[in-house]
């Protein structure tokens, strides 16, 4: 039994780069420095095999789902490849769309951001759309790309929170700016799955999903940029915190 005083443990996913001549598995520093904004201890994991996941689900009391230059495979909703020259991770859409049902019906916490939310929203029956700018009605969500990080990750937009839902439960503001960083978005929201809010152009932003019966909120901005400075990010992250807590106490205390 593992100490209930101590931190609880956040999986996050690695990213697969080929640098020089060798393959690396890679997870983002601000990722990382969100899950300990958070309070937690984040623990990265390369890769797994179907085997593997009864193992780190014991050893988890959260997951966060990063973003990643990469995109989610359109094969996994039954499109062909948009546009060949963006990059895509087969070797992590192998293994996290089919750990996600199961982060989810653990009950573990879960938090998404940008690709993490599209990789949900796919493992759980719904689709993409591979190039938001070219949609009627859509604005351009990407970010310049010669810019400075800075400038990428400064305020682009507003986002409506949904009255009622876990973000408005978390944020004291009905809207607020986010940055954006992403060419793909969600397309067809998979089934029984909650709106959390909405950018002008009613491109979904943010979701959850309430049969769940833990903590999940999937949002499409980068709330991990600059976190600490930001105080939505710091009201997300805590939030996320605490039911990593919770979820690590729940299964700490003692029984009989």
């Amino acid at each position: 039994m593992k100490p209930a005083d101590s931190k609880p443990v956040v999986l996050v996913p690695a990213c697969n780069r080929q640098l020089g001549h060798h393959p690396f598995h890679i997870a983002g520093k601000k990722y990382v420095d969100f899950v300990r904004l958070a309070g937690c201890l984040p623990l990265v994991v390369p890769d797994a095999s179907a085997g593997d996941f009864d193992a780190l689900l014991a050893l988890a009391d959260g997951v966060l789902l990063t973003g990643s230059p990469s995109n989610v495979h359109p094969r996994h909703f039954d499109e062909g490849i948009h546009d060949p020259s963006l990059p895509l991770d087969p070797a992590r859409d192998d293994w996290v769309l089919p750990f996600i049902p199961q982060v989810l019906a653990r009950g573990l916490p879960m938090f998404a951001i940008c690709r993490g939310t599209q990789e949900t929203n796919v493992a759980l029956g719904g689709s993409l759309h591979q190039a938001v700018q070219e949609q009627p009605g859509h604005a351009d969500h990407r970010a310049p790309a010669e810019a400075s990080a800075e400038v990428q990750y400064g305020p682009a937009h507003e986002v409506d929170v949904v009255p009622g839902g876990v973000l408005a439960g978390i944020v004291d503001v009905p809207r607020f700016q986010v940055n954006s960083v992403h060419g793909q978005g969600v397309k067809r929201l998979a089934q029984d799955l909650l709106v959390e809010a909405r950018a002008p152009d009613g491109l979904v932003e943010a979701f959850s999903i309430p049969r769940a019966p833990g903590f999940n909120l999937c949002v499409q901005w980068h709330p991990e940029w600059q976190a600490a400075d930001n105080p939505v990010s710091v009201q997300l992250a805590q939030a996320f915190g605490r039911a990593c807590v919770r979820y690590r106490q729940g299964r700490t205390e003692p029984t009989g």
